[in-house]
């Protein structure tokens, strides 16, 4: 549904679920508002903009239309390169992230979680924590939820948890977050940042733009980047509260040698032994650890806390264990579309291996993982277009390996490489956009492939 031209108020570029929920935001508080899309639009939310009047486009971005806009509402998706986007930045019209337009809208509380991994798992620990203690916490961000959606509503809940990826951050300026996490900050989407780490870490740090002495930074002392930027901008407004996972000196917390998970600020002080958490391994510990800190500062008793950290089931697409078929375990880890993401993944194998891994790649050092894989792998399968930079990384260290075009066939031949007592691991270390919609779609594949072999499964 095409508009005649006229000036608007707002346009919303992209109509996924962030650039729906900005339109209707923008539409409930009277400004005049159009939707551009260079993609189609998925049914659901074209029903919704045709049910809410909003005038709409798919297929094209018509430059004089969205030129006209006193202000853009950017999908994170669209990257700065494109050029309805520099033709904004030449004309000087605003372009903001739609969580900058919803914080506009909102007196609740904002605690922003980033990093290049773990900031999913610990912005729905952080909320499933703040929920079974009875407060009024919304979640919102990264994970799915459009936040402009939410706060269109006058009931507001006191808190709202929301995952922050850096192309959110790129696009916000005056947003106030009360609480930052920054769970640690490693090479990813360098595609995105001109192959600059530099560039990629500064625009997470944009999270602590807006902060004052009432708020609080809450980050892992032993990220090379985070340390370093810490010691440069002092004094920082905020209440700092480093936290530690390795080493036994930190001003937020410990981690000692007795496998206590210590955590130690202000007068409070909490212990739970790490046996105890309900996800495992030295990545969910910093989670866990981030998480507790943030529910603490909120005031959650350690009753409570510690309960939570009992019972939280892990979000999908992260370590999910499918199924066992055949005596192999198949665990999908398509959420890991980094090298980091992967390494963690890698460190929590105990067998022998059958690795998936491949995509659309973000500029990624596979050199960084040819350890842990040439000590378990027992094949490598290849799911990807271009496999070039997988193949000159490990053709010489793994005696097996097999390429795929679909979620079917890897599953095939992960089935004919894995021996009982192994395992199948879904673990990418690359975006999806190749052969997937986007990373939950690969794990929906890998999920229900697996599934099927279940009725396959050998007498």
């Amino acid at each position: 549904m095409m508009s005649e031209l006229q000036q608007y108020d707002i346009v919303v570029l992209g109509a996924g679920e962030s650039g729906v929920g900005a339109a209707l935001l923008c539409q409930s508080r009277g400004m005049r508002v159009f939707v551009s899309d260079y993609g189609q639009i998925a049914d659901k939310y074209k029903a919704e903009l045709e049910a809410a009047g909003i005038p709409y486009e798919e297929g094209q971005h018509s430059q004089q239309t969205i030129l006209s806009a006193k202000e853009v509402v950017k999908s994170p998706g669209i990257p700065n390169k494109a050029p309805i986007i520099r033709a904004l930045r030449n004309q000087g019209i605003p372009i903001i992230s739609e969580i900058e337009l919803a914080l506009r809208h909102t007196d609740a509380k904002i605690i922003g979680i980033t990093g290049s991994n773990g900031k999913t798992t610990t912005t729905m620990w952080l909320h499933h924590i703040l929920s079974g203690a009875g407060m009024r916490v919304g979640l919102a961000g990264n994970v799915g939820f459009s936040l402009a959606r939410q706060v269109i509503s006058p009931e507001q809940p006191e808190y709202y948890v929301v995952e922050l990826s850096s192309f959110q951050l790129d696009d916000m300026y005056r947003a106030h977050i009360h609480i930052a996490l920054v769970m640690n900050i490693t090479p990813d989407h360098l595609d995105r940042y001109n192959y600059d780490m530099e560039q990629y870490a500064l625009a997470k740090m944009r999270i602590l733009q807006n902060q004052g002495p009432s708020d609080a930074f809450i980050y892992w002392g032993e990220d090379e980047f985070i340390a370093r930027y810490v010691a440069a901008h002092q004094p920082m407004p905020m209440q700092l509260l480093a936290f530690h996972t390795y080493s036994q000196v930190g001003s937020a917390a410990d981690k000692s040698d007795d496998n206590v998970m210590r955590i130690h600020f202000d007068d409070i002080a909490f212990e739970l032994p790490i046996s105890e958490l309900a996800l495992q391994g030295p990545h969910n510990l910093q989670n866990a650890m981030a998480a507790s800190i943030a529910a603490l500062r909120l005031g959650v008793s350690a009753e409570h806390l510690r309960q939570a950290l009992k019972d939280f089931i892990n979000v999908p697409h992260r370590l999910e264990k499918i199924a066992v078929v055949d005596g192999v375990r198949y665990i999908n880890d398509s959420k890991a579309t980094n090298i980091s993401s992967t390494y963690y993944a890698l460190r929590t194998m105990t067998t022998p291996y059958v690795l998936i891994l491949g995509g659309q790649d973000k500029g990624n050092n596979y050199e960084e993982i040819a350890p842990q894989i040439e000590a378990l792998a027992r094949g490598l399968i290849f799911l990807g277009v271009d496999n070039t930079k997988l193949h000159a990384a490990f053709d010489h260290r793994v005696a097996r390996i097999s390429e795929a075009r679909s979620m079917a066939e890897a599953i095939r031949l992960a089935r004919e490489m894995a021996h009982r007592g192994d395992t199948v691991l879904l673990s990418p270390a690359c975006a999806s956009f190749d052969l997937f919609d986007n990373y939950m779609h690969r794990g929906d594949c890998f999920r229900s492939e697996v599934l099927a072999l279940e009725g396959q499964s050998k007498p």
